[in-house]
């Protein structure tokens, strides 16, 4: 029998539009704006605290559609963002900075849909709303601060193998050490073959000197970190936000896309994704003058400081611990209540904490914040972007007795800059600096308006190709028409299984593919006609058209799965949304057009006599 399949293979086609049904189910099903509270502390936020927080909720006027609370979190659903909004600003003002209140989009999908494993997709920022930022990493300040590091490092590595030297200085992208004497420079070389490998050695005229620069191998691999640390960074700060859905994507060499859906307060997120802070511990050095290093004699050793109210104070070089070994940071108060920032340091940042704080009991130690700051200036009638960086000494304490892994940062203005402070270090500090060269706000209606415009365009386009389709091909086009909806039920099945983000490029792609699944299926019903005229009997027709057209077909949508896998490999942002969703429609339409199809004619025209088709 020409027109047939077996048992199996019509279960197989059965079972993966069953499921394509199941999980594209979900996406029928709308959102509830809510509010989500979480505990930015290690411990999670418990009963007593949530039914506290649903009692002031309701005490505050603002009318709650659902509240739950699963996990340690409190979800919060409302039947407006009006409702959502004004909870949250309320949620904001009373739980303080130790909990995380975030704006989100809860889904009202079916229990039994869930336990299965079946979400909706993720609406883009264009759908939902909120903003988009570019950021450009400061590629060169990233090169700074590893020659920073390295020449810090020299100077430890001559002490400890005990070869004396005169200066270690960066000058014109040079790091130059000169030695007290030439004869020194052997075991100079030596050590330099040893321990810096990835710095290219210079010999000059002067006998007493080398000099090192950053190989360019190096320095590309000290960019390329750069970038992918700052999007780890940004990802963490992202999470600590509560952003549902985050998008952080690297564009080019040294750019990096952030989308951050129902997100409208982009004050607070420029200051989130853009501050590079951090903190430095070192000892406060009391050998020396101050006076005397602000008139220009800064001591060996030593680096001149101001603390917040302009008083000078010398420090010591050596940096006892960074910002990138603390490991959690939260916002309190002291015994005095004063604001403060609970520390916890890793393993090798408690050890010489532990070692210092030991062997320098009654001596002071200063917290020093490092912060980079960008200003836009008007300069010849241009904005001109202008970079800072701003090191102030916020603290001066003596160390009264030895502590390692935790203790206890003061000296800040107010709880808002422990609360911004802690986020930042429990983020992760930002391998170079990054500027918000590019920034974007959707509201929430304008989203709305795009999904209403995409889903008309999707409606009269589908039912355009139906009408012609079955108005010209009757009963096989209104099987062509059955496949097609199956065609779009599978694509949005398999972008909802991968979770991935549905943009308006994303439902472009949708229709181009209601396109292009229906001209597989024209190629072939030409080809039936075509046979027919040519007197074949319908069976044979229909098995020879199905056979002949195959190869046509499969050729029109490999070159065009070829575009679009190249879409996807080299564009950004909306186009490999474009390109992913035009990759699943290309392959799901070869499976519904041809195998859909052929399976359903096969019931309506196989194992029977047939005189006509209804073509």
């Amino acid at each position: 029998m020409q027109n047939h399949f077996p048992l199996w293979k019509n279960l197989l086609i059965l079972i993966i539009f069953g499921i394509g049904i199941i999980y594209s189910l979900p996406n029928l099903y709308g959102d509830d704006p809510s509010v989500q509270v979480s505990s930015t502390q290690a411990a999670t936020v418990t009963q007593e605290q949530a039914n506290q927080i649903e009692s002031d909720i309701k005490s505050s006027g603002v009318p709650v559609k659902a509240f739950e609370f699963k996990d340690g979190r409190i979800l919060a659903r409302f039947n407006n963002t009006d409702d959502q909004l004004k909870a949250a600003d309320f949620l904001r003002d009373k739980m303080g900075g130790n909990y995380t209140v975030a704006l989100n989009l809860a889904p009202t999908t079916p229990g039994w849909l869930r336990a299965v494993g079946a979400q909706a997709m993720y609406l883009g920022l264009d759908l939902r709303g909120g903003v988009h930022f570019l950021l450009e990493v400061d590629m060169d300040a990233a090169v700074r601060q590893a020659e920073d590091r390295y020449t810090d490092d020299l100077r430890l590595a001559l002490r400890s193998a005990k070869l004396r030297y005169q200066s270690v200085a960066k000058d014109n992208g040079f790091i130059k050490v000169t030695l007290k004497s030439a004869e020194d420079k052997p075991a100079l070389l030596s050590l330099l073959d040893k321990d810096f490998r990835t710095l290219d050695i210079t010999e000059p005229e002067a006998q007493d000197q080398v000099w090192l620069k950053l190989s360019d191998k190096e320095e590309r691999e000290i960019k390329k970190f750069a970038v992918a640390q700052n999007m780890t960074t940004l990802r963490n700060r992202v999470n600590e936000l509560g952003v549902a859905e985050p998008v952080i994507q690297q564009q080019g060499v040294n750019r990096i896309m952030v989308q951050l859906p129902g997100v409208q307060d982009t004050t607070r997120a420029k200051e989130i994704l853009g501050t590079t802070a951090t903190l430095e511990y070192r000892l406060v050095d009391t050998e020396h003058d101050v006076q005397q290093a602000v008139a220009g004699h800064v001591p060996v050793g030593s680096r001149l400081y101001y603390e917040k109210n302009g008083i000078p104070i010398l420090l010591d070089r050596r940096v006892i611990v960074t910002g990138d070994q603390i490991v959690d940071a939260s916002s309190g108060v002291d015994q005095d209540g004063r604001p403060s920032v609970n520390i916890s340091l890793n393993g090798v940042g408690a050890a010489k904490m532990g070692k210092l704080t030991q062997a320098n009991v009654g001596k002071p130690m200063a917290v020093v914040f490092i912060e980079y700051k960008v200003e836009t200036k008007i300069v010849n009638g241009q904005k001109v972007r202008h970079k800072e960086k701003v090191e102030k000494v916020i603290n001066v304490a003596t160390i009264q007795g030895v502590f390692s892994k935790r203790f206890q940062t003061t000296g800040l203005d107010s709880p808002q800059e422990a609360r911004n402070l802690s986020l930042l270090l429990r983020a992760g500090a930002l391998a170079a600096p990054v500027d918000i060269v590019e920034e974007r706000t959707v509201g929430p209606s304008l989203g709305q308006d795009n999904i209403n415009k995409g889903m008309l365009s999707f409606v009269v386009g589908f039912a355009l190709v139906v009408l012609f389709m079955a108005i010209y091909y009757k009963l096989f086009g209104m099987i062509a028409n059955l496949a097609l909806s199956f065609n779009v039920v599978i694509v949005v099945a398999i972008l909802s299984m991968l979770q991935a983000t549905l943009t308006l490029p994303g439902i472009a792609g949708i229709i181009l593919t209601v396109g292009m699944s229906v001209d597989a299926n024209v190629l072939i019903f030409e080809r039936i006609k075509e046979e027919l005229r040519n007197g074949h009997t319908p069976q044979s027709a229909i098995f020879v058209g199905y056979d002949k057209a195959f190869a046509t077909i499969l050729d029109s949508h490999f070159t065009n799965l070829v575009v679009a896998v190249v879409l996807f490999a080299y564009g950004t942002g909306s186009v490999k949304g474009f390109a992913v969703t035009l990759i699943i429609g290309i392959l799901s339409s070869m499976f519904t057009a041809i195998t859909g199809t052929r399976m359903v004619i096969n019931w309506i025209y196989g194992n029977r006599r047939v005189e006509k088709l209804s073509i």
